[in-house]
């Protein structure tokens, strides 16, 4: 059909939702809200790539303690090294696996920056642990999502309320 100006009828376009929207995730974009669009796949994708890329570095690892045995630095040396990518690692899991369930700390996080990249392997095995479970960080833009959503329809209600008890309102 058309109107009379001569062009194709097209179907409207929705109006855009004013109500919050959802944070897209890395990997993921939205569809952790309704687990659609290849949720699944790109959950075990993420799985799947985040151990192997936490296996890559355990390799990486193993060639610069080599690299020290070869060098001869002293076992203190070794040993030191060692000790440090545990801690790093360990602490790096700790971190990220916290940050999959609250926001963090832009100020600590600036600071905890090395720390973090000495402990990669720790954060890849978070990201890899988490992903069995859900898409990483999923649990806590969804509260925020929800959040927002019901904050946003309490404030649309109380616009869309009786206009006459919202003059009394402003008159007292």
């Amino acid at each position: 059909m058309s109107d009379d100006t001569g062009t194709p009828d097209t179907p409207a376009a929705p109006a855009p939702s004013t109500g919050p929207r959802p944070e897209p995730l890395r990997f993921f974009g939205t569809t952790w809200v309704h687990h659609d669009g290849g949720y699944t796949a790109r959950r075990i994708g993420v799985a799947v790539g985040s151990l192997a890329a936490a296996a890559a570095a355990c390799l990486v690892l193993r060639l610069a303690y080599q690299g020290l045995r070869i060098a001869a630095v002293g076992g203190f040396v070794t040993l030191l090294m060692i000790v440090m990518f545990a801690l790093c690692s360990a602490l790096a899991f700790r971190h990220t696996w916290d940050g999959f369930s609250r926001r963090p700390d832009p100020e600590r996080q600036a600071s905890l920056r090395g720390l973090l990249a000495v402990g990669f392997t720790g954060s890849l095995l978070a990201y890899f642990f988490r992903s069995l479970m859900e898409a990483p960080g999923e649990k806590l833009h969804r509260e925020e999502y929800e959040a927002a959503r019901e904050l946003h329809e309490k404030r649309a209600t109380r616009r869309s309320g009786n206009p006459a008890r919202a003059k009394k309102r402003r008159r007292s």
